[in-house]
C-alpha cells in the first residue's frame, strides 16, 4: 500500500480543489458528494471538511480557480489587431465552457444567486471588459461608452453560452456568429470592426452566414 504523502495545508487544499474540479466537470453538481472528492483524492471525508465547510464552499474554490485559469488564457495586447484578439478570447471561452459544461451550468444555474459565485463572475466580467477596452485604443469620453457597451456584450455572451450548453439547440459556429454580430451592433458606433479582416468572409456574422450558407464539399 502506498503511504499517504505528507503535504502542507496549501498543497492539500490545492489537491482537493483539483479532485473536486475533475468531478464537477464530469458530473452534475447534485451527483457529486464530498465522499466522492475524498475518494478521488485518497483522503478521509473528515480531512475534506477540515479544509472546506461543505460542498458549495469546495465548488466555489473550484470555480474561482477555473475563472483564474480562464482569465490567464484570455489576454489582450494592443500591439495586435483587436478583432484577432476578440476571436481568440471567444475561442478560449467556448473551449472552456465545452470542457467544463457541468461546472459552468452549476455556477450559472444550480448556484445562481450565491454571493460568492456572483462575485467571481462579476470580477471576471469586469476584468475582461477592462482588458478589451484598454486594447481597443479608445480614450477620452468614448472610452466610458465603450466600457458600458462591452460590459453588456460580455454578459450577453455568458448568457448565450449557458443557453448553448443547456439546450444544445445551436452549433458552436452559430454561437460564434451570434456573439460577433452582437458585438458589432454594440460597439459599431465607436469601433469600426467591419474593416477588421478577421471579421470579414464566411465567419463574419449571422447575417452574412444566412446569405451565404456553407455547402458540403
Amino acid at each position: 500500500m502506498t503511504p499517504r504523502r505528507r503535504l502542507t495545508p496549501d498543497q492539500r487544499r490545492a489537491e482537493l480543489i483539483g479532485a473536486g474540479a475533475e468531478l464537477f466537470a464530469r458530473l452534475p453538481y447534485d451527483e457529486v458528494s464530498l465522499d466522492d472528492v475524498a475518494a478521488r483524492a485518497g483522503v478521509s471525508r473528515a480531512l475534506v471538511y477540515r479544509h472546506f465547510g461543505g460542498k458549495s464552499e469546495l465548488f466555489t474554490a473550484v470555480y474561482r480557480r477555473a475563472a483564474d485559469q480562464l482569465m490567464a488564457a484570455t489576454t489582450f495586447d494592443s500591439r495586435l489587431p483587436l478583432a484577432e484578439q476578440i476571436e481568440a478570447g471567444l475561442a478560449a471561452h467556448f473551449d472552456y465552457f465545452q470542457a467544463n459544461r457541468n461546472t459552468v451550468l452549476a455556477a450559472n444555474r444550480v448556484l445562481a444567486g450565491s454571493p460568492e459565485i456572483e462575485s467571481i463572475i462579476a470580477d471576471e466580467l469586469a476584468q475582461l471588459a477592462h482588458r478589451l477596452v484598454m486594447a481597443s485604443g479608445v480614450r477620452g469620453d468614448a472610452q466610458k461608452l465603450l466600457a458600458a457597451a462591452v460590459s453588456a456584450w460580455l454578459t450577453y455572451v455568458r448568457v448565450l453560452c449557458v443557453e448553448w450548453l443547456t439546450h444544445q439547440a445551436f452549433s458552436r459556429r452559430e454561437l460564434h456568429d451570434l456573439c460577433i454580430g452582437a458585438l458589432q451592433g454594440a460597439v459599431g458606433s465607436i469601433l469600426d470592426l467591419d474593416k477588421a479582416p478577421q471579421f470579414a468572409g464566411p465567419h463574419r456574422g449571422v447575417k452574412r452566414a444566412r446569405r451565404a450558407p456553407s455547402t458540403p464539399r
